[in-house]
């Protein structure tokens, strides 16, 4: 399910930017099914970012992600022709993703979200688990 909604992008952009850049056929109108697709893959690019610090789906969405969504979509809907604000705020959206994935910023969210880390090495600071004796060891074998 897309992290915005048709309704998100009139609220941000206006309603003629939005027929000016879906509306395919020349009608006049907001093209609909543009708009969804768009929404869509940008909500499927978010995700490849917040997969890797949250379990996805998610239980809440968060203000920020429906802002990432819009612009992305809006993004996307200029094909080559974006202007430079639309360029920058996406350039904006696709780092502040990066430092999300890296873990070096949240979505706020509780770590009930948190993805799971069953079967995956854990790393705690501080403490020695393999000892030298424990390498010789396995460099006898």
């Amino acid at each position: 399910m897309p992290y915005a909604t048709q309704q998100d992008l009139v609220d941000r952009f206006g309603e003629d930017e939005l027929i000016q850049l879906t509306d395919r056929d020349n009608s006049g109108s907001l093209d609909t099914g543009v708009l969804d697709q768009a929404l869509a893959d940008a909500s499927e690019e978010i995700d490849t970012y917040v997969g890797a610090r949250y379990q996805l789906p998610l239980s809440t969405t968060p203000k920020i992600l429906v802002r990432w969504c819009a612009d992305i979509a809006r993004y996307h809907l200029y094909d080559d022709a974006a202007p430079e604000t639309v360029v920058k705020r996406y350039d904006g959206v696709r780092s502040a993703m990066k430092l999300l994935a890296e873990g070096k910023t949240t979505l706020g969210l509780d770590t009930g979200d948190a993805p799971s880390r069953a079967g995956q090495p854990t790393v705690t600071p501080g403490k020695t688990r393999i000892t030298d004796d424990d390498v010789d060891d396995y460099r006898s074998l």
